[in-house]
């Protein structure tokens, strides 16, 4: 991966390191139908899918093999080591092909499967919604401790662009003094949000409200958070296809410097936050002094303004207080 969570395809006169554009010309297993024979077992057809998908040039063909078939099995991806002799009906094999031809065209797994899991949960996911990221936990950490130096107080907190409603549910699961305000403008993202918040929110603690940004809030709240689109509209053109061609773009691009929304997120936020409230905000590995001078300028009464790398030594957070 590059330092940013999103991969980026080379440029002409990029890092040659870069992955490489795909050839215009149609390579060899796009134009091949492929398919497994009656009867393939569960190791013939973990070789086979990883072969394709090496030569597709996924970058985890082995892996993405065992989940897909294992999701087509229903079992555990552990299921699939003790059982390599085990024989594939034919509505499986169709479906395994089937699945794994998408994933060929680099369609994300998590998309094919329909589930993330993310912060000890099992998410829904589909293509009306960012797929939840590993780097994004580190937002919920920060949010969660910040709540619970508070415990004695019922805490209100804003979650910005919720997409699959990944932050709103880890932070209530972890804090049961939380209301949170999940917040979309995307009508498809707050109904995979609705299907989620269903499933998991077991103390009802969240709320889904539709509209930009902060405007839908019925009330001040105490946190603000957000994992807000923050490419920039040229990076967003050279991402790696899986991102660009399936996740939705208003969850990705935000503007020429990727900072759009962040600045109007910061322009609302004093009328919505009580007073000493906080923003938390995910950024971009290489947005950190940006996002820190852009807070300074649109919010000169702040306290504070943090910036705080993840665990490769990267900028991910920018914690404001007012």
């Amino acid at each position: 991966m590059q330092p940013n969570e999103f991969e980026i395809e080379s440029m002409p006169g990029d890092n040659p390191a870069q992955k490489t554009i795909a050839p215009t010309q149609p390579a060899f297993w796009r134009q091949v139908v492929w398919r497994l024979s009656p009867g393939t077992t569960v190791g013939r057809a973990i070789i086979a899918a990883r072969q394709r998908l090496e030569d597709a040039e996924c970058d985890t063909p082995h892996l993405d093999a065992q989940v897909i078939l294992a999701h087509v099995l229903g079992v555990d991806r552990t299921w699939l080591f003790a059982h390599h002799d085990y024989e594939l009906t034919d509505s499986q094999t169709e479906t395994f092909t089937a699945l794994v031809t998408r994933r060929m065209r680099h369609e994300p797994v998590a998309y094919l499967v329909g589930h993330r899991e993310f912060y000890g949960l099992d998410f829904l996911v589909d293509h009306r919604v960012l797929i939840p990221r590993p780097e994004t936990e580190l937002l919920v950490d920060a949010v969660i401790d910040h709540i619970a130096m508070r415990e004695e107080q019922t805490i209100t907190v804003a979650d910005v662009g919720t997409g699959s409603g990944a932050i709103a549910l880890a932070v209530a699961a972890n804090c049961p003094n939380s209301r949170i305000f999940a917040v979309d403008l995307s009508q498809g993202a707050l109904a995979v949000a609705c299907e989620n918040v269903t499933r998991l929110d077991a103390r009802g603690q969240v709320t889904l409200l539709h509209g930009d940004l902060l405007s839908p809030l019925p009330e001040p709240v105490d946190m603000v958070v957000a994992n807000l689109p923050y490419i920039s509209s040229d990076v967003y053109r050279r991402l790696m296809r899986d991102v660009r061609d399936y996740e939705p773009q208003l969850a990705l691009e935000g503007g020429p410097e990727g900072l759009d929304t962040i600045s109007r997120l910061l322009t609302q936020a004093p009328r919505h936050l009580n007073p000493f409230g906080l923003i938390f905000l995910e950024i971009g590995y290489d947005q950190g002094r940006a996002v820190v001078q852009l807070a300074e300028q649109i919010l000169p009464q702040a306290s504070s303004i943090r910036l705080r790398q993840d665990y490769h030594g990267h900028d991910r957070l920018v914690i404001i207080a007012l």
